[in-house]
């Protein structure tokens, strides 16, 4: 088990890598107003769904790179490369592709499934989420890190699920400028993060480089 700060800070990364913010402007588009009802069906089934998923990486996730034969190391690389591409669209006030694209949007909107598929998976609980908890499981083992990584993934359900039913409320109050500003200021907090993670691959994959 890691120090109790240590998984302060895996709380800060989920969250960063989450985003819960960013998706204010898709709910308040995507949700009739005088529908509230509507709304905490939505929100309740987001919450479920991105839960679901990133518990199922976090105890499962290992296993199945184990599995395909992918080392940790390499899956750092590839996961700090994903995440560096999401800060950067981040920094600049944007929602990367590599999370969300307009094809997914439009095939929501479509099926009127998008509390799920694209809202849940990708856009919240996606590859760059999917690979920080991954990533963080494997620095322990035993079941008490499990279980504090597992309080800080439902630490992040009851934030969304806060700001899920708080829309109306923060599309009063918040501007598509203040949102930008947040979602800058995580963008560097997971361009950090996704630093360290490739530096962690490369050096057990070039151990010369220690």
């Amino acid at each position: 088990m890691l120090e109790y700060t240590d998984y302060i800070k895996i709380f800060i990364a989920l969250l960063a890598v989450v985003d819960p913010l960013a998706i204010i402007p898709i709910i308040a588009v995507m949700t009739p107003r005088d529908k509230p009802p509507e709304l905490k069906s939505i929100a309740r089934t987001v919450v479920l769904t991105v839960t679901a998923v990133l518990l199922l990486a976090l105890f499962t996730g290992e296993s199945v790179l184990i599995f395909f034969g992918i080392s940790m190391n390499s899956f750092r690389v590839s996961g700090g490369i994903l995440l560096l591409l999401m800060s950067l669209s981040m920094l600049q006030g944007k929602i990367s592709e590599t999370v969300l694209n307009k094809a997914e949007v439009r095939e929501g909107e479509a099926a009127e499934t998008f509390a799920v598929v694209p809202l849940s998976i990708p856009f919240l609980a996606g590859p760059g989420a999917i690979s920080t908890v991954i990533l963080y499981a494997q620095r322990g083992h035993d079941i008490n890190h499990y279980l504090m990584i597992s309080l800080d993934i439902f630490a992040i359900a009851v934030i969304l699920w806060i700001v899920l039913r708080a829309t109306p409320w923060l599309t009063q109050r918040l501007s598509q400028t203040s949102i930008n500003i947040v979602i800058r200021l995580m963008g560097l907090i997971l361009l950090a993060l996704a630093v360290e993670f490739i530096a962690g691959g490369l050096k057990g994959l070039f151990p010369v480089l220690a």
